[in-house]
């Protein structure tokens, strides 16, 4: 391990506290929503399934929550929530749209590998592009189901592996229709550009992880984007979305 690889939740936070700003607008957009749409192609519930159908009275914990537009969405459902972030700037906005929505419920700020509460204490955790790309699975997936009670439900969208391995070291430039990274072992991705670290798993070793972890998995569902989209992220082209997997959405159920 090279010196301060171990530093990625700092490195993260630092880099989150940056991008903040840049954040505000599709956060307010968020918190006014009706229904929920989820990632860069905004899928509906509908298709993604991320929230279960009965969440009045459960107790909620969404890892790595930015400025907490999913738990808000939980906690209109009648949850009891806490978000979790290890940004400062993105709980600053995540309080100031509780605010103005009226619409309390526990921010904490810290790490999501190591998180404060005891165990069995949530019926769901809930991570959208938060820990589950940010947070080492191997920490932060165990630590899920330590929150988790029997049957407790663990849902979380990142990333594809396809998407990683048709990406190269820059990651703002558009990724590739060819592999250009190797599958067996990948797991870390940094970014030379901002200093931020990712953590990606293919499909085999995140099924042995969650299994490992005490975790029976439902469904993994690979997400097509649409065949036009009025915005596209910069490092993924709408063509290649529609055809090939850059987002999926996992669920687990606790055992």
């Amino acid at each position: 391990m090279n010196a301060g690889e171990d530093r990625h939740a700092e490195r993260n936070a630092a880099v989150w506290d940056g991008l903040a700003p840049s954040y505000v607008e599709d956060a307010e957009r968020q918190w006014a929503a009706a229904e929920p749409t989820w990632g860069v192609w905004s899928t509906p519930e509908s298709v993604c399934g991320m929230l279960p159908a009965a969440l009045a009275g459960a107790d909620v914990i969404e890892l790595g929550c930015g400025t907490a537009y999913a738990s808000a969405w939980c906690a209109r459902r009648g949850a009891r929530v806490v978000g979790v972030d290890v940004s400062t700037q993105q709980l600053a906005t995540a309080r100031r749209l509780q605010a103005e929505h009226d619409l309390p419920f526990e921010l904490h700020h810290g790490d999501a590998e190591a998180v404060p509460y005891p165990d069995a204490a949530f019926d769901l955790v809930l991570s959208e592009y938060g820990a589950s790309i940010w947070c080492d699975p191997f920490a932060w997936i165990p630590e899920a189901a330590r929150l988790l009670r029997p049957g407790g439900r663990l849902h979380f969208l990142v990333g594809s592996p396809l998407l990683m391995l048709c990406s190269g070291d820059d990651g703002d430039a558009p990724v590739d229709d060819r592999l250009v990274r190797p599958q067996f072992g990948m797991h870390r991705f940094e970014w030379a550009d901002d200093g931020s670290v990712e953590f990606h798993l293919p499909h085999g070793e995140m099924i042995a992880l969650l299994r490992r972890s005490g975790f029976e998995v439902e469904a993994l569902v690979e997400l097509q984007a649409p065949a036009e989209a009025p915005v596209a992220p910069s490092f993924v082209p709408t063509a290649w979305a529609h055809r090939w997997p850059s987002e999926e959405v996992w669920r687990a159920v606790r055992r």
